[in-house]
């Protein structure tokens, strides 16, 4: 408990309040206020979380509503001096109470200094669990925290590789080990997945997800045929294990209705299971533009997935519409393959298709912008 009497005796100690004068003024005015009725005004939480914890307006308002209930920041005071004798900088407070207002409301010396003291057995050094208060959250409150970080810390090898994983799915802290981590874990492991190789992925995720999910995603995988020492297998537990059967089966049924048949769909999903990751409007929207708008055939889609994956606004509208005016103007070659065009960094797209015609094209580059920018300009036939 030595660390504990360290960290928490700034908070309950006098010592650092600054003494007044006792001057015989003083003294009377003290006196004075002292028998003077007082109609104290109500506690305004959101001025307090603006002016004491650095917190923005709207964030402020947004996080009140959680607070309501406090008649006074005595707590909150202790709660910010605890963050601040961590170390934790006074943007870093306002991170913190904006994503979990309630850790305002923790007791600093039964609850927060208690942590601090079970991770610093744990072998957490005090700058290690100053970058760990805001990726856990509400999670750091909890007496399970320890025990699940202990838990994880071996699994992904070291802090900084755990901390990675936990900022892709702050679930991993509040997990239930027994029922959900170890089979799980155990089930990756048979599908010869070292996480420790893959920390900075949202394979995390699946550690978290329903074990009977996970093991259906892996049976479907399977039956695609995606081979599970394959990189793609990787990739398709993270989109299958993350989604309901119910979303999927919805998704299936859009390509579906926009004419792919089920050949279709495997030739795609085992290239590039991810595809199934999108949402049901942006898949639909960047099928139909794609189809429509720029003409391609199911099977050119389906060979080249990607295209699917593309953004329809920063991508594939503004390389689509530049074309367009670069055929219009017979510079292009007519069998031009979109995919190759939509590839191109965007360096190598703009030497390639916009620099090279802006003495022929006044104002190509500045349209090309425009486009990017989501602006059709005026007078351009796209």
């Amino acid at each position: 408990m030595l660390h504990l009497r360290k960290l928490s005796s700034p908070f309950f100690s006098t010592s650092h309040i600054h003494r007044r004068s006792l001057s015989p003024l003083f003294s009377l005015h003290r006196l004075l206020a002292s028998t003077a009725p007082v109609s104290p005004e109500p506690f305004a939480v959101e001025d307090y979380l603006v002016t004491a914890c650095g917190l923005t307006r709207p964030k402020a308002r947004k996080a009140s509503t959680r607070l309501s209930h406090l008649k006074s920041p005595d707590r909150i005071d202790a709660v910010l001096a605890f963050l601040s004798a961590l170390g934790i900088s006074r943007p870093g407070i306002a991170a913190i109470v904006a994503t979990d207002p309630q850790f305002l409301c923790a007791d600093v010396e039964k609850n927060l200094a208690k942590r601090v003291v079970e991770l610093t057995d744990l072998g957490l050094k005090r700058s290690q669990i100053v970058r760990l208060i805001p990726l856990a959250r509400s999670t750091f409150r909890t007496s399970s925290l320890a025990g699940n970080l202990g838990f994880w810390l071996p699994v992904f090898g070291s802090f900084d590789k755990l901390a990675t994983a936990i900022k892709l799915n702050g679930g991993l802290l509040g997990s239930d080990l027994e029922k959900v981590a170890k089979p799980n874990l155990a089930l990756l492991q048979q599908c010869g997945i070292d996480i420790r190789q893959f920390s900075g992925t949202y394979i995390s995720r699946v550690l978290t997800a329903q074990p009977e999910q996970v093991q259906k995603a892996v049976s479907y995988i399977d039956k695609l045929g995606v081979p599970r020492d394959s990189l793609m297998f990787r990739y398709a537990l993270m989109a299958f294990a993350a989604q309901s059967q119910e979303i999927l089966d919805k998704k299936l049924g859009t390509l579906e209705m926009l004419g792919w048949s089920q050949d279709d769909v495997l030739i795609a999903v085992r290239k590039m299971p991810v595809i199934l990751t999108m949402s049901e409007e942006r898949l639909r929207r960047n099928l139909e533009f794609l189809t429509k708008d720029v003409g391609l055939e199911i099977p050119y889609i389906t060979r080249r997935p990607v295209l699917v994956m593309y953004s329809h606004e920063r991508r594939l509208l503004p390389r689509h519409s530049l074309l367009n005016i670069l055929n219009a103007k017979g510079l292009l070659h007519p069998e031009l393959d979109f995919y190759t065009v939509v590839a191109l960094t965007d360096k190598k797209f703009l030497d390639k298709f916009v620099h090279p015609y802006e003495k022929s094209i006044p104002g190509l580059a500045v349209t090309y912008a425009s486009y990017c920018a989501g602006k059709v300009p005026k007078g351009v036939d796209a």
